[in-house]
This record gives C-alpha cells, structure tokens and sequence, in this order.
C-alpha cells in the first residue's frame, strides 16, 4: 500500500472513532468509511488538492497516518490536529457532579479540528430543521452525484466533496433531487461563493469565524456553531435553536426540560467549555430524555 505516512503520537489518549464522529454524515457517508479493522477513512480537499487519509490505532496514544493525492503532505502535518491535539481541555475542572462524571467517563474523546469550513458548514446547512437522516441522504447524494473519486487504495465507492466552484454550480434541480428545499440550496450556493473568504478566517479564530458565517444569507447561530464545533474545535460554540439540546442539557444537570436561555444559564459556569460540556454529556447518555412527544415528519421535498 503505498502513499506517504507517519505515525502521530499524541500527548493524551485518544479515542479514535468518537473523536472523529462529528466529521462523518451518516453512516453511507462516502466521504468518511470505518472498516472492520478499525481504522478510519476519510476524502477531503485542502488546499493543496484532494486526498485520501487512513487513520488507524496503534496504541491509546499513537495512530498511524497514511494520505494519498495532491494534498497528502498538507494532511499528514495537520493530523494532529484532526486527533484533538489542539484541544487544551487543561482549564477545564468541573465540580463533581453530572459533568465531571460524563467527562471522566469519555475523556479520550478529543474535540477533533479539519480547518475545512466549507466541508463542515455544508452539511450543517443541509442537516437545518429537518429529521438527521434526510440530511444524510442529502450529502450522500450530492456527494456522489458532484465530488470526485478519492485518490488512493480506499474504499470502493468513496468521494471527495466538490469543490467551492462545483457547490456554487450544483443545479436547482439536482438539490431537489437530492431532498434539499430551495432555502437550504440557496444557502448553500451563498456559501459556497463566499467560501474563500470562510477558509481563510480560520486563522483569525473563532469569533471572525462565527462573524463572517453569520454574514452568509441562510447561516444562523446553530449553523454557526455546528461548523466552528467541526472545523475549528470550538470548545464553547453552543448551537441555539436546537429542537432536542436544550431538554437535552436540563434533563441531564437538573432533571427538567429547558429552553435555550435555561440551557445557556445552566452552561454559563462553564465557559469556555460549554461545547465541551454538552458534547460529553450527549456521549455518555446522561442527556437522553424519555421519549413522550411525536417524532419529527421526514419531509419529502422532491414530491413538490
């Protein structure tokens, strides 16, 4: 197998697949694979051009990098990053209780960064007020209808997502077909024209971050803070407007549904580290709430 690889060592443990899971849109998502000998691949472009990554375990503190493509050594240098090596959880020490319990339970989970914005908002805008799966579906599809074959030995079928250029010229009547209602396809059209200037606000930090995305017609607070979250590893970007998270935080630290303004008072103590909170939460269990109201409707854009 060639390609060019290394292996990452990293300054605390890590769990591979969690760490990463923010990054994968469903489970047919081709542009992020697990295999059955747990390694993980993953189709992007940087800006040295598209590739194909392989990471696999080797120990609770080192993985093995391999990257074929155009972008293989861009790749390799930001793999730390992609495994949480950024993450500096070293302020974060939550009083015992709920949080400190769920973070001890899951502390190998790392807040993984891409430094792809693009590749995180358009699924964010695709997954906006409707059930997860329709959102899935929809990135499958227009994965496989408009990215690229991944370079590499990979897995069979798997794409790199278009282009900025290739979004913005996705026509009206593929995005229907796809399940995408006109105000998300606008909305991703908008951001793919003004991608250039999203990517290069990654090095200004988050806040420029969320400030320029929140200037993209169809981009709001919870879009923003499902991109900074994926793209930056945003620590305390608390997506608002959420139809589960806010019961979801309440149940979990007093018993009791909430609201967005009861989430963010119950998540203040936190800072910067709200993200963090509610992320470890959702991952041990402790925020699930009985189920008693309706699901959601899956709505079948393409029937109108």
């Amino acid at each position: 197998m060639d390609g060019e690889r290394r292996v990452v060592s990293t300054t605390l443990p890590v769990d591979l697949r969690r760490t990463l899971a923010p990054l994968r849109h469903g489970h047919r998502d081709p542009a992020h694979v697990l295999t059955v000998d747990g390694a993980i691949w993953r189709a992007t472009r940087l800006t040295t051009g598209p590739v194909t990554i392989r990471l696999a375990p080797l120990t609770p503190t080192a993985v093995q990098v391999a990257a074929w493509g155009l972008g293989a050594a861009q790749a390799l240098e930001a793999a730390p990053a992609l495994l949480g090596e950024l993450d500096d959880a070293s302020t974060f020490d939550p009083p015992p209780g709920p949080v400190r319990d769920a973070y001890r339970r899951s502390s190998a989970v790392r807040l993984t960064r891409s430094d792809r914005v693009l590749e995180a908002l358009v699924p964010a805008i695709l997954e906006q007020r409707v059930i997860t799966r329709t959102a899935h579906d929809a990135w499958r599809w227009l994965l496989l209808r408009h990215g690229e074959p991944a370079p590499g030995p990979g897995p069979a079928g798997m794409r790199v997502p278009p282009t900025a250029q290739a979004w913005a010229d996705v026509p009206v009547w593929d995005f229907h077909l796809a399940g995408v209602d006109p105000r998300r396809a606008r909305a991703v059209v908008a951001a793919a024209r003004l991608a250039h200037r999203l990517e290069e606000a990654t090095a200004l930090g988050t806040v420029e971050t969320t400030r320029r995305l929140l200037l993209v017609p169809g981009v709001g607070q919870w879009t923003a803070a499902e991109t900074t979250q994926r793209a930056l590893g945003d620590a305390d970007a608390v997506p608002l407007g959420d139809y589960h998270l806010p019961g979801q935080v309440g149940w979990a630290l007093t018993g009791e549904r909430t609201d967005d303004a009861g989430m963010l008072a119950l998540l203040a103590p936190y800072r910067p580290h709200r993200w963090r909170v509610v992320r470890h939460l959702l991952l041990t269990g402790m925020a699930r709430v009985p189920r008693r109201g309706p699901r959601l409707t899956i709505e079948d854009h393409r029937r109108r």
